[in-house]
């Protein structure tokens, strides 16, 4: 079996040569979840468009088991190659080991899996573990030695952003004794589950007054919290500071109104890089590296957030 797999893994790896390029590519997308989701939904499709190919999309509403059937349906098309941003980190190996033996290859977008590398051509995204230590390190910054105590919104349970960013975060805060994550649940990555979990901390800690900072793994989770710190009576962005990651809009409107302090920003383009890479192996085989890594930036209420959600509102998000 292993034999197998490697002699597939090879096939796929050595395609290339004289092919003109991935006409027909199916990609797998988690949903939409978020509104930096939909933004890489429009996105990927734009890119496709602009470049002639043929995309054929599957939603799988955040369920893994709709994924693996998108992916199966793609083998038995026989597309050219497959875009997937998993939903979850495990249980991607078969379907994978399937791609393999067909000779597709297989692009991973935003997240990573656990499977073997061998098993993917390129994964495209961001530093998850770089993001949530640059938020950490912000609030360490932010609030100057006094005692901060934090409530986390995660994301969706085994998700790789969830797990990356709350290490990166923690790696980010470590060595500052007057910081401490008191209490930390998933958001889904929603902003209704935001917002509920957010109320359900607000009256575990004394109606808030206990709450020095909310770390949100997405932006979406922010904004649903902001709205029920503000239910509560207290001014997020001051009397709770807000970080979170992605740089959607929304999150730019609230820093412009103060209420928001900090996001760092995840590019929704991530099909323009695996578009690339793509472009270039089915052209002479040439190998991309096996993360491609795209660009994170921190912005701040001085960041001119009016200014950048002019720029961003029309992306798709």
């Amino acid at each position: 079996m292993l034999e197998r797999l490697l002699m597939a893994s090879v096939a796929v790896f050595s395609l290339g040569a004289g092919v003109a390029g991935a006409q027909t590519i199916g990609f797998s997308q988690i949903g939409s979840e978020s509104g930096w989701r939909a933004a890489e939904t429009t996105v990927t499709m734009n890119e496709a468009k602009e470049r002639g190919i043929d995309l054929r999309f599957s939603d799988a509403q955040q369920r893994q088991e709709n994924q693996i059937a998108a992916l199966r349906s793609f083998i038995a098309q026989g597309v050219d190659a497959i875009l997937v941003a998993p939903v979850v980190a495990t249980g991607w190996d078969s379907v994978l080991e399937e791609a393999a033996e067909a000779e597709i290859p297989v692009v991973l977008l935003d997240r990573m899996v656990d499977s073997s590398p061998d098993l993917y051509l390129t994964a495209v995204g961001s530093d998850l573990v770089h993001e949530g230590r640059v938020a950490g390190e912000w609030l360490v910054s932010a609030v100057n030695g006094e005692e901060c105590r934090v409530v986390e919104l995660q994301g969706t349970t085994g998700s790789s952003p969830a797990i990356d960013r709350k290490k990166g975060f923690e790696e980010g805060i470590a060595g500052a004794d007057n910081i401490e994550i008191v209490r930390s649940q998933t958001g889904d990555f929603t902003r209704t589950r935001g917002k509920e979990v957010m109320e359900s901390f607000l009256q575990a800690e004394n109606g808030g007054a206990d709450i020095c900072a909310l770390y949100a793994h997405n932006d979406d989770m922010a904004v649903g919290a902001i709205q029920a710190i503000k239910e509560a009576g207290l001014k997020p962005g001051e009397d709770i500071l807000v970080v979170s990651i992605d740089a959607v809009p929304d999150i730019f409107q609230a820093l412009a109104a103060g209420e928001a302090n900090a996001t760092v920003e995840l590019t929704p383009n991530m099909a323009g890089p695996a578009f690339d890479a793509l472009e270039a192996f089915f052209a002479d085989g040439t190998m991309p590296e096996k993360f491609i890594q795209t660009e994170s930036k921190l912005y701040t209420q001085a960041d001119d957030p009016a200014g950048e959600y002019e720029a961003r509102k029309d992306l798709g998000y």
